[in-house]
């Protein structure tokens, strides 16, 4: 998928790989995120589709449901060294015991601060604390800055607020999945929020890409944005000036030490059964999840390694940075069906009502019917 791996990446893997394996050559096909839901059906289904497809983490339990990829599982213990996952990766890809998805590439949202706006409110250090957080967040909120752009309908953002609480966006009670922003633990994070979204001029009716928050922070009067790694590109491509003045640090948490639980990003490699190979690969070369991190990225932590250390036969050839947050990264409900709750997200319109003065009980109580509703089809 597109900016899923850098070119030097690709080429360095491509080479690799075809070098262990005589007689094979690797060709890629980079496809863009927007529709790519339809075309990986249509591949999945028709006579004759790649021989590996990366697809989103969020959406595997979708393909598994098919029927049409291959239970991985055996090969997952035998040659791709799942012992060694790190769980917020690897349960996406796990359908109800089997590995249909393979963790490749995941980067965990993180807070991106303009140093120079921090130094004007006497802020010298990042936050350690949520409470913290929230304190310099209030100092930054002034003198014609935003102290935060949050907007209003980032639900990736709140699903870690919740986590961080002890809520989850739905549970599966005996096979049945239940919508669960109602529980006291979710109505908590949703208040958090809350409180964090008033501290700047975010809109309280659209998402991070309404307008592309990269952009807004881009106009150099934003102190902080909650985003992956890569919106860093996307904020020195409209201001290249910035790219001494941008600091990183992970979302805190309620204790020093204990970064809030964030919703992990990423993709997954799934085999279609009617890959041109007509089997899974059997191999013992351990390099096809081994993407352990970039080492160009400005927030190396951020971008997870999918493993808890890198095997020796890495294409990175190092141990990973330092990654705070990775072992509380997690993803969506693991439901066939969460794909067609993100298609008409009413966690979305939920999260405009709570902020724009509705009662949240009520809201969340209405959001929960609609993902329970959804999730039962």
């Amino acid at each position: 998928m597109r900016d899923s791996a850098s070119e030097d990446f690709v080429e360095r893997f491509k080479k690799a790989y075809e070098e262990e394996h005589d007689g094979v050559e690797l060709r890629f096909t980079i496809q863009e995120w927007t529709g790519i839901g339809k075309k990986v059906t249509e591949a999945i289904e028709g006579p004759g589709g790649p021989d590996v497809i990366e697809v989103g983490n969020t959406q595997v339990a979708q393909y598994a449901d098919t029927e049409k990829v291959f239970d991985l599982t055996l090969e997952s213990v035998r040659d791709l060294g799942s012992e060694d996952w790190l769980p917020g990766l690897a349960e996406p890809g796990n359908i109800s015991g089997a590995q249909y998805g393979i963790p490749w590439y995941a980067a965990n949202r993180i807070v991106i601060y303009n140093k120079d706006l921090f130094r004007d409110a006497g802020i010298d250090k990042p936050p350690a604390t949520r409470d913290q957080w929230l304190a310099d967040t209030e100092k930054l909120n002034k003198n014609g800055s935003q102290g935060i752009y949050l907007a209003g309908q980032d639900w990736y953002t709140l699903a870690g607020f919740i986590w961080d609480e002890g809520g989850e966006l739905a549970v599966d009670k005996g096979g049945e999945w239940t919508g669960a922003l109602d529980s006291p633990a979710a109505q908590r994070g949703m208040a958090f929020y809350k409180e964090l979204q008033s501290l700047g001029s975010g809109p309280k009716n659209a998402d991070e890409q309404n307008p592309p928050q990269a952009d807004v922070f881009a106009k150099g009067d934003v102190a902080q944005l909650i985003a992956a790694p890569s919106a860093v590109a996307a904020v020195l491509k409209a201001d290249p000036g910035l790219k001494d003045k941008l600091g990183y640090f992970p979302i805190p948490g309620k204790k020093a030490g204990q970064p809030c639980a964030v919703f992990t990003g990423g993709s997954d490699l799934i085999i279609p059964e009617n890959a041109p190979s007509a089997a899974p690969p059997s191999t013992s070369s351990r390099r096809w999840p081994a993407r352990s991190g970039r080492p160009n990225s400005p927030a190396p932590w951020a971008t997870c390694p999918t493993r808890r250390a890198s095997p020796p036969s890495s294409p990175a050839r190092r141990p990973p940075p330092p990654w705070p947050g990775a072992p509380r990264a997690a993803g969506p409900p693991n439901s066939p069906q969460w794909a067609n709750v993100e298609a008409d997200n009413p966690i979305k319109p939920y999260m405009t009502a709570v902020l724009q003065g509705g009662d949240p009980l009520k809201a969340a109580r209405k959001a929960s019917e609609a993902i329970t509703e959804t999730l039962a089809e």
